[in-house]
């Protein structure tokens, strides 16, 4: 295969899993970096020594960051463990498809209001009136605080895996044979 055209569909590759990393549970970070140790391994690691320490250290920032932000947003807004597990086990009910179907999106939409319903639920079944709140006002913000620092959390990943990619194309840019 011409080396341009290897490196141009790696290159669209590891844009895919810049924007994988927009939405939670895509392999990403699993797609840059194996398209940057393919090309690695192709070009015999010509011109990829430092490129490709930044780009691991960003993913795995990035990676940090969208399990803090989710973190964040959760105590922030009051959510308990329970809240927690329930947007986990929502995310995979709904990645699944078992939240009811929808005229379109799917397990996207799941992958979207699943984490806020599994919250939701968690917080509601496991918390009493806390400072006078009724227990609906409870798991509505704590829900609300775990779905809003996921997605604060994805849209800093996507970020840094976008940096990630425009690294290792400014680093690798004059390896590639002109036709």
């Amino acid at each position: 295969m011409d080396l341009q055209i290897l490196y141009w569909i790696l290159v669209a590759i590891m844009f895919v899993g810049a924007i994988g990393e927009l939405i939670p549970g895509m392999p990403g970070a699993a797609l840059i970096l194996g398209s940057i140790c393919i090309w690695a391994i192709v070009t015999k690691f010509a011109g990829i020594g430092w490129p490709i320490f930044a780009v691991f250290f960003i993913l795995i920032l990035s990676s940090a960051i969208e399990f803090l932000a989710t973190y964040w947003g959760a105590k922030k807004f009051g959510a308990s463990k329970w809240g927690q597990i329930g947007a986990v086990v929502g995310l995979i009910l709904g990645v699944l498809g078992l939240l009811p179907a929808l005229p379109f999106g799917g397990p996207v939409i799941g992958l979207l209001i699943g984490p806020f319903i599994g919250a939701f639920v968690g917080e509601w079944l496991f918390r009493r009136k806390q400072d006078g709140e009724s227990r609906l006002k409870v798991a509505f913000k704590a829900s609300l605080g775990t779905v809003m620092g996921s997605v604060i959390g994805n849209l800093i990943d996507g970020s840094l895996a976008i940096v990630a990619v425009i690294i290792f194309v400014a680093t690798t840019w004059d390896l590639v044979p002109l036709l």
